[in-house]
């Protein structure tokens, strides 16, 4: 696999690179186009500024959110050209389509070390089809634009879309920093992690991290398990969850885990019990075998939270995806705030998975030097756990 300094010594004054980025940045729900954590976008900086000082005609391209293939204002890029400008420090061009008439013309009126954004690739269906004709001409519009390919977007190397698996293929292609950490601390983690090992999940659903619990069960010393995947689990016990998420066509596959896992899976013993999803609802500590019949849990305790704590403090790697609770409420979020903290202080290596884990951090105010390595990619880092062909590596490594 080639490299961005592999292009760098080849040279690109003048040139002009395509980089796919992954700037899939969340914005603030009461503030529509203010960006709530720019993470992404900082993310991808290392290789935006080699780039432009290095005198090449930058061309960026990203997708935001899930537009139906057409443009939608709700899903424009726009804010975050303006955010880039701030970050990188000097202006970034915008264009209002990706292949039509005035990205063609901006992308010819490039001049050295100028950085232009594209608008949302997935404005265009054939970005995202299944159709492998379909995707093929639209990359063959992107590749029209540029010299050479570089991928800095971890985020989107599990898609098997134009700009991430079909563009490649029609350009001189290299992997970009981003890309290649990811990778590095992904096969660190997966292949040969310093033992004690402990993964730490949380989020909504059982079936959504099923194949990764499946994959890394046989090597971790400790799995905790906290968010709403928690309670079909407990449910599997035996215990009664109230109105808290229950996947109950996942029971049995629970009760088949718990079994192989011989007590390395932890569940919660206490859980923060609200009568509604509310910031404002009525809230409760209960033990996670009382949970009663009106209420759910959108927490885990401050006894699971302590329990968690004590299993983190001894490992040597830590794998932590997906929060223990609904941090984005105050209430709600000591869970995840007190096992992150705990996570900082472990004497080893430690990964935030990406996605609402990587949010918490930020949104929790925590130190983000104090984690070994924050994802950029959630959904890319748990299919690289499972041991899933990544389209955009396998891309690259063509």
């Amino acid at each position: 696999m080639k490299t961005l300094d592999d292009l760098l010594g080849e040279g690109v004054s003048g040139r002009r690179v395509f980089v796919r980025a992954d700037l899939n940045v969340p914005f603030d729900k009461a503030n529509p186009g203010v960006i709530s954590d720019d993470g992404r976008a900082r993310a991808v900086l290392p290789t935006l500024i080699a780039l432009r000082d290095a005198g090449a005609r930058v061309i960026v391209a990203s997708h935001l959110g899930r537009p139906k293939g057409a443009p939608d204002p709700k899903y424009t890029l726009r804010p975050v050209a303006t955010r880039l400008a701030e970050l990188l420090g000097s202006s970034v061009v915008f264009a209002d389509d990706t292949v039509g008439p005035e990205a063609t013309q901006v992308v010819a009126e490039l001049q050295d070390g100028q950085v232009l954004l594209l608008e949302n690739l997935r404005f265009n269906e054939g970005e995202t089809s299944k159709d492998d004709a379909v995707r093929g001409a639209f990359a063959d519009q992107l590749a029209a634009f540029a010299d050479f390919y570089v991928d800095d977007a971890f985020g989107a190397v599990h898609r098997k879309h134009a700009s991430v698996y079909d563009l490649p293929a029609r350009l001189p292609h290299y992997a970009g920093g981003l890309v290649l950490k990811e990778i590095e601390v992904l096969k660190r983690v997966s292949e040969s992690p310093e033992q004690p090992y402990v993964v730490v999940l949380g989020g909504s659903k059982v079936s959504d991290k099923l194949a990764v619990i499946q994959a890394l069960l046989p090597k971790v010393d400790k799995l905790l398990v906290g968010g709403g995947m928690c309670f079909t689990f407990l449910k599997a016990q035996g215990h009664e969850v109230g109105k808290s998420l229950l996947e109950a066509e996942m029971i049995e596959t629970c009760q088949e885990l718990l079994k192989q896992a011989e007590g390395r899976i932890v569940l919660p013993v206490d859980v923060v019990a609200a009568t509604e999803f509310s910031a404002d609802a009525d809230h409760v500590t209960v033990d996670a075998s009382e949970i009663p019949a009106d209420r759910l849990g959108l927490d885990i305790g401050p006894r699971s939270t302590a329990l968690f704590a004590e299993a983190i403090a001894g490992a040597k790697t830590v794998f932590w995806n997906g929060p223990m609770g609904v941090f984005e409420l105050a209430p709600f979020a000591a869970g995840t705030r007190g096992v992150a903290e705990a996570i900082t202080k472990i004497d080893g290596f430690s990964v935030v998975g990406g996605g609402d884990s990587a949010a918490a951090v930020r949104t929790l105010g925590l130190d983000e030097s104090a984690f070994g390595h924050i994802s950029t990619g959630g959904g890319a880092s748990l299919e690289y756990l499972e041991g899933k062909t990544l389209p955009g590596v396998a891309a690259l490594e063509k």
